[in-house]
């Protein structure tokens, strides 16, 4: 995997960091492929209960496309015809979106600076987001005459409503970890220099928590957005089968009655 992401597994946490903060985390292509092969390994990987998604630097979590790379694309097809360039939907943000959304698993993104474009779609693509104080996010895709991409035509009008969204879409515009947070971008506000030990600390709970619920909680709530109730409640009935048939459930019910607290198996 490349160094412009690195990739760490430890006791049930998978630590997925974008690092090329002298860049300010802007995803060129090598960046693009192995965030995406980070995330669909730790989506998949049984061994792994939750996932911290965070930035090297303390500038910006991500940018979003490198544009200094897209120019030199765009040139390229001009001359080609090819139209690859924006194949990069597909190849790269696609799965990026749909590995961190979709995870069996809680996904905590640390937001650590600016998250911008496709920055701010994976960012919402997260479970949890930790924000730091001097944060900021900023859709960005009007601004260079393109749409959405990276899922946040699906992940922020669920987050802010879809009329919100409407507004940060069609006219771009910095917002601030206050305002983030106000509208339910943020999930928690921490100062800069606690981000990434409050974030550690969140991420470590959930990989220490039971991971069936929380993958069941992940799926009944996704899927309670599109479904009418009766389907809703069919899906309820079919998840906390699953949940109570898990050894953690088992676990949770002995701990309960001994007044203990639970060491769960995430199984």
């Amino acid at each position: 995997m490349a160094d412009t992401v690195l990739y760490e597994v430890s006791d049930g946490l998978a630590t997925i960091t974008l690092n090329r903060p002298e860049a300010m985390n802007a995803l060129n292509i090598e960046t693009k492929v192995a965030l995406r092969d980070a995330a669909e390994a730790a989506a998949s990987d049984g061994t792994v209960r939750a996932v911290l998604l965070t930035a090297a630097g303390d500038r910006a979590f991500c940018v979003g496309q490198d544009l200094k790379e897209h120019i030199g694309l765009l040139a390229a097809d001009r001359e080609t015809g090819s139209g690859r360039t924006m194949s990069t939907v597909r190849e790269h943000y696609n799965p990026i979106a749909r590995a961190l959304a979709g995870a069996p698993k809680p996904v905590v993104a640390a937001v650590n600076g600016v998250a911008a474009g496709a920055g701010f779609g994976f960012a919402l693509a997260a479970d949890y987001r930790i924000v730091a104080d001097t944060a900021a996010f900023n859709t960005s895709f009007a601004g260079v005459a393109l749409t959405a991409d990276s899922g946040i035509s699906w992940t922020l009008p669920r987050v802010v409503g879809p009329g919100r969204a409407a507004d940060l879409l069609l006219f771009p515009r910095t917002v601030k970890a206050q305002e983030a947070y106000e509208l339910g971008i943020a999930n928690r506000i921490v100062p800069a220099a606690e981000l990434r030990a409050e974030a550690e600390k969140v991420a470590r709970a959930l990989a220490e928590g039971p991971t069936v619920a929380y993958a069941a909680l992940k799926e009944a709530v996704a899927y309670g957005l599109t479904h009418s109730l009766d389907e809703t409640l069919e899906k309820e009935d079919e998840l906390q089968a699953r949940a109570g048939s898990s050894e953690d459930h088992a676990i949770a019910v002995r701990a309960f009655v001994d007044k203990e607290k639970p060491k769960y198996l995430g199984r």
